[in-house]
């Protein structure tokens, strides 16, 4: 072979070889999946809540593949463990946005384990979709709020309380963590704005998984023996619910003499104990399984399909899930992408169904609208919906009943793009959280 024609050959080869490793890394892009993350607490206190909801994204994920996936591509579900265990979930948090490169994650129940991550979601720009009812004072960027703001489930359940059931003194009792005590703070102002007097107002807090309640519930029920109306507004959470309630049918006390309203007990946690001691009593969701809408059977058929089992249940924040996921899957599709900033900037405005017959709408404070249901627990462990908003409710990320939080608004939108904006001042506070 002539010299020339040898390195003519040689360069040729070169030349398809360069070219066939340029066009490998398209290739294995159009092979990638889209990873999202699953950050729910799967031993531990709060597993009795989490671990449903870790199922819940797995058929979401399911769901979506079964339907093409997304963008072309098919979602991948990445599943971490944070344990019950709050330092933790900031660890599983940043292990599944820079190791694993998940592109959204749907996880946390407590707000002390959400305030844990929030760090790294603002640091590393991830994005997480928060589906648990929670304290308020707080919008973040790279946070979607799917539960319930206070004044979507505890301020129109204690005028629940109040206008029907004509309750006068207020126990508070929660679980000693950022979420109960906030509410709490943001309750006894609302009751005393109310005119509610001091010494009608009882506070009490336990560690999470608080079991010895006898000295608790008689000093509960010694405060509701004095001649007025006493209810119990609960934010006790987790597993420390079970010897609760039945405490209080240990010591008598029933949902006719001082009943309990709580933001924390749904289907999930009421499956497979006995509910005996808990007929009648309450509690504020936006979301029940006995909600009468073709969509919420259809939702229910799915889940126990997805299961395979007819007795699970369905609960709240497995519906903020789905109505989570539904709106990121939409903002990814509207913004042909899945990079945060352009799904941040996409997913305001949008709008998806919600499980009770009406539609949930991302608001441009990261919360979104939903309807406000009161239920009464009954034998199965079911809730009777004895009351419900006429209309879904905009969620409110800062409280109207607390100095510095009532001139405050969440718009992460221009011209404003602030979480903690004072409405008088013109001016951001420069945080997306204040404690």
């Amino acid at each position: 072979m002539p010299k020339c024609a040898s390195i003519k050959s040689l360069l040729l080869s070169a030349s398809l070889a360069l070219g066939l490793s340029a066009a490998l890394p398209s290739v294995a892009q159009d092979e990638e999946t889209i990873k999202v993350g699953v950050l729910h607490s799967l031993s531990g206190t709060m597993a009795i809540s989490e671990t449903t909801l870790k199922d819940t994204v797995l058929m979401l994920v399911k769901e979506q593949n079964a339907k093409g996936g997304l963008l072309g591509k098919k979602l991948e579900a990445v599943v971490v463990d944070p344990a019950s265990d709050w330092p933790l979930f900031a660890e599983k948090a940043r292990e599944l946005l820079e190791k694993e490169k998940v592109d959204a994650v749907f996880g946390c129940w407590t707000s002390v384990s959400r305030k844990s991550v929030l760090p790294v979601f603002e640091e590393l720009n991830g994005i997480l979709f928060y589906p648990v009812q929670y304290e308020g004072e707080e919008s973040s960027k790279n946070v979607f709020y799917t539960g319930a703001a206070p004044n979507q489930q505890a301020i129109p359940a204690v005028d629940y309380l109040k206008d029907e059931l004509d309750v006068e003194r207020w126990v508070l009792a929660g679980t000693d963590y950022v979420y109960p005590r906030t509410t709490n703070k943001i309750l006894e102002a609302y009751l005393k704005q109310s005119g509610v007097a001091d010494e009608d107002i009882m506070i009490n807090y336990t560690p999470f998984g608080h079991s010895d309640w006898q000295s608790i519930v008689a000093d509960i029920k010694k405060f509701g023996s004095e001649g007025k109306k006493t209810a119990v507004v609960s934010t006790i959470n987790g597993d420390a619910n079970v010897p609760f309630y039945k405490e209080l049918g240990n010591q008598g006390i029933s949902a006719e003499d001082i009943p309990v309203v709580a933001f924390s007990v749904g289907e999930e946690e009421l499956s497979g104990i006995d509910t005996k001691p808990l007929v009648g009593h309450l509690a504020a969701w936006n979301y029940f399984m006995s909600a009468d809408d073709p969509a919420n059977d259809e939702f229910i058929q799915a889940w126990h399909k997805f299961i395979k089992d007819d007795k699970r249940v369905t609960n709240d924040p497995m519906e903020a899930h789905k109505i989570g996921f539904d709106l990121w899957v939409k903002a990814v599709e509207k913004a042909g992408s899945t990079d945060a900033d352009k799904v941040i900037d996409a997913i305001v405005g949008l709008e998806t169904n919600n499980l009770t017959g009406g539609s949930a709408k991302m608001l441009p404070n990261h919360h979104i609208t939903k309807p406000v249901l009161i239920g009464e627990i009954q034998e199965d462990g079911q809730f009777a919906i004895v009351w419900e908003t006429e209309a879904e409710v905009p969620g409110d990320a800062w409280s109207d009943y607390l100095e510095g939080s009532k001139d405050l608004i969440g718009d992460w939108t221009d011209p404003i793009n602030c979480g903690n904006y004072n409405t008088k001042t013109k001016t951001c506070l420069g945080a997306a959280a204040a404690e």
